[in-house]
């Protein structure tokens, strides 16, 4: 699961359209009634400008070949437990499929991770990467409950969230400790008291139950299902929860359902450590020469010195905020998620040692939701919430200091900041629904599991474990041997045509396909 090191959460996409900003909703409907929500009527309508909550930014862009997104909001139970009572707005996304009529299978649902990241902001950015897709189904996704338009959650204001991640996150002493303590705890008290009492009604069943909801309001039989990151882990539970309903799924980026909190913390970190090593022997294969450092081990060593500066010196950032070492530490773990990211690691990097930490910021950024106007969207407080409400485990600071040996031995240069994240749980006024996710999906059609060895935020062993989870005869494995988070959006050609021809033509490759 991924993050800023604030945080342990399941990671976030992280897509193109935030490359240009490195250097450079639709409303919520609160209803009662006993209606059938089932026999709602979608309105679909030009979408608004995002909201705050969502990230803010245009209206989307029409596609190239014309193809127009269109918003709606679907009612659905605030509380599922009470499918009878007040409802919530569901924001959702779509643009419908441009092949011919008598082909088109449905619509196909995407939900791109975090969680807490908006669907509705993010697949627009996606349309030309799935327009093989879109000539057989209408291309939807959503913002899950608690998530940018759907009843957001609410913690701090945006100037309490630039305190919040300047804060040491790695702390040295008993003062540090202390300060970070003090702050979850106010972080989270904050949660309870803005977020209008959705923290009981944020779990990922929950929004597995909104996802069946869905597919019955969108006309479909079966849910036709592309999950990323986080998604996989949603996807798996939707899958427990009604096998007899999944059609053509896919999870890639794949959330290791058989872990706590703990035991994803630690892999993340070795996750983020290889791909640090990876990043520091790529630069050195560059003809021109790699610029932060002579050896792999070398550029490596430069960075634990910069962050370890940094403890003591923040430099220059983004006025009025400095570079501390929770943010270049934040920026790093950014630029980890994707290669396309790596020339500006290297570049704040060299920045960085020069006293100026305007690039690794906006990276840090970039990881916090943060835009350039210094408005949040509000990915930090659902991720958050999202998580506590799933996960049971709660963590002290004295559990958190008997294992940083064991983060440390992993990565000196994440385990820190990984294994204090633990405590974003702690105090959480809603107890976690479990150790872990409950995926077993017996009489479940087959699920293309897609698995990336170079993962930083899902490691590749996830995806195994995902597909024994599901049951036999469910999970169908695709290795992907490359870098990034993900492997569709990587536009790795055996990749594509593999997801391709199970979702149009409901061809799976043979289980243990290699692609390179």
């Amino acid at each position: 699961m991924p993050n800023p090191p604030r945080l342990r959460a399941a990671a976030l996409t992280v897509t193109a359209l935030l490359l240009s900003s490195l250097l450079a909703g639709c409303s919520s409907d609160d209803d009662s009634g006993d209606e059938d929500l089932t026999a709602q009527k979608l309105s679909w309508k030009d979408c608004p400008a995002p909201s705050q909550a969502q990230g803010g930014k245009g209206s989307p862009s029409p596609l190239p070949d014309g193809g127009t997104w269109q918003c709606a909001t679907m009612k659905a139970p605030r509380d599922w437990d009470e499918p009878k009572g007040d409802t919530i707005g569901i924001e959702l996304i779509r643009v419908k499929s441009d092949g011919p009529a008598n082909r088109r299978i449905g619509s196909l649902i995407f939900n791109f991770g975090g969680p807490g990241g908006s669907g509705v902001t993010t697949l627009p950015g996606f349309g030309d990467t799935y327009a093989k897709l879109r000539t057989r189904y209408d291309l939807v996704s959503f913002d899950p409950r608690g998530v940018g338009g759907s009843e957001p959650v609410r913690c701090e204001n945006d100037q309490q969230l630039d305190a919040y991640f300047q804060q040491d996150a790695s702390p040295d002493d008993a003062a540090e400790r202390t300060e970070l303590v003090d702050s979850t705890k106010e972080f989270n008290e904050a949660c309870e008291k803005n977020s209008n009492g959705m923290l009981p009604h944020v779990a990922t069943t929950d929004a597995a139950r909104d996802l069946d909801l869905m597919r019955q309001v969108l006309g479909d039989a079966k849910l036709h299902y592309f999950g990323i990151s986080y998604g996989t882990e949603l996807g798996g539970v939707y899958a427990h929860l009604f096998p007899k309903n999944v059609g053509r799924a896919v999870f890639d980026a794949v959330v290791d359902p058989t872990q706590d909190a703990e035991q994803g913390a630690l892999e993340q970190v070795k996750g983020f450590q290889l791909a640090l090593d990876n990043f520091a022997k790529d630069c050195m294969s560059k003809p021109e020469g790699c610029p932060i450092g002579d050896t792999p081990q070398d550029v490596e060593d430069r960075i634990a010195k910069l962050l370890k500066d940094l403890d003591s010196r923040p430099i220059e950032g983004i006025f009025p905020r400095e570079l501390t070492q929770s943010a270049a530490t934040g920026g790093i773990v950014q630029a980890m998620y994707t290669q396309e990211y790596w020339p500006f690691l290297t570049q704040g990097l060299q920045e960085a040692y020069g006293g100026h930490g305007q690039i690794l910021m906006r990276l840090s950024d970039s990881l916090n939701g943060r835009s350039e106007n210094g408005e949040y969207s509000n990915i930090t407080a659902a991720n958050i919430s999202i998580n506590c409400a799933d996960d049971k485990p709660r963590y002290t600071p004295a559990y958190v200091e008997q294992k940083l040996p064991e983060f440390r031995s992993a990565s000196n240069l994440f385990g820190d900041s990984f294994a204090w994240a633990l405590l974003s749980c702690t105090d959480w006024p809603v107890a976690g629904a479990a150790d872990h996710p409950d995926v077993s999906a017996p009489g479940s059609a087959p699920i293309l599991v897609v698995g990336n060895t170079g993962d930083p935020a899902t490691p590749y062993e996830g995806a195994r474990r995902m597909v024994e989870a599901l049951g036999k005869g469910v999970g169908v494995e695709l290795t992907y041997k490359g870098q990034g988070h993900g492997a569709y959006n990587s536009k790795n050609r055996c990749v594509q045509d593999a997801v391709n021809a199970f979702l149009l033509d409901g061809k799976l490759p043979a289980a243990g396909t290699v692609c390179t």
